[in-house]
């Protein structure tokens, strides 16, 4: 594997998925944070939605947000550092990474209160997790600090994986050691959870969510949705979101999705086909 400084590795892979880019049903639940008049998301690096309340969160450069009574985005909460990496675990349950506010990297922190407050794991100082998912009781994670694919079942401990240059990570809801990795030479498999990559294959996809053994969703660089039912070995085209370039890609179930790209935070209930609007994005950002 390519042994670059992780921070050129990401840089790099973000030139070419941006080289080869183009250019609702808000269910109300108790409020997390009063919005200022005049409150605008931007930037998104994640969504999830709640088990319990089936409300939308959205992780953000400048902290968590959920839609509104109006569908205007409030604050979850009082923090507004950067949250990268974000997925949802159960129910009021959630982990995540980013950047304080202050600078360095949040490591692993994990919330049981929807967002409201968040609690240091493991890693504060040391690792910038830019890729999350929890599947079979297990963080896995993609450290973009030091470019390694990691997992840990307690947030403490954690096994280093491989070396590789990737955006986002999908764990098999199946199969606890078959990994997909997002690159700029297409989607690299794992067998063995995580600890070795077989060498990329295309299409090249930004993101990835695997919701069920038939639905793996994969959204490329241009915002076009595809769907996979044989574990990305093939791929079919459903829809392309609007807003162009993603920036985050959910699969709640096999066939509804939440979709992020630079103008808002869109949500289909019919496997990719068609997208409705949950959110609006104020401007593109860069990370």
């Amino acid at each position: 594997m390519n042994k670059r400084p992780a921070a050129l590795a990401a840089t790099a892979l973000a030139l070419a998925l941006t080289l080869t880019a183009c250019s609702g049903s808000g269910e109300d639940a108790e409020s997390t944070g009063s919005a200022a008049s005049g409150t605008t998301v931007s930037h998104i690096h994640g969504l999830g939605l709640d088990p319990a309340s089936r409300r939308l969160y959205v992780a953000t450069h400048e902290g968590v947000y959920t839609p509104g009574a109006q569908g205007k985005p409030e604050p979850v909460g009082d923090s507004r550092d950067d949250f990268m990496g974000f997925t949802v675990a159960g129910a009021r349950t959630f982990y995540a990474s980013g950047h304080p506010t202050s600078g360095g990297n949040k490591g692993l922190i994990k919330s049981t209160d929807a967002g409201k407050s968040w609690k240091t794991l493991s890693l504060a100082g040391e690792s910038d997790f830019h890729a999350l998912d929890f599947a079979h009781g297990t963080v896995y994670g993609y450290d973009s600090t030091n470019g390694l694919v990691r997992t840990t079942r307690n947030g403490v401990s954690w096994r280093d994986g491989a070396r590789l240059e990737a955006i986002d990570i999908a764990v098999s809801p199946q199969d606890t050691g078959l990994v997909l990795a997002t690159t700029a030479d297409g989607v690299a498999r794992s067998a063995d959870g995580g600890r070795t990559f077989a060498r990329a294959e295309k299409p090249v996809m930004a993101y990835l969510s695997w919701a069920a053994r038939d639905a793996l969703y994969g959204m490329d660089p241009s915002g076009g949705v595809h769907r996979s039912g044989d574990g990305g070995r093939t791929w079919k085209k459903a829809a392309t979101v609007p807003g162009g370039r993603p920036q985050a890609l959910t699969a709640v179930d096999a066939e509804h999705i939440l979709a992020a790209t630079r103008t808002g935070v869109y949500e289909s209930k019919d496997g990719g086909h068609a997208f409705t609007k949950r959110l609006a994005v104020a401007s593109n950002g860069t990370h």
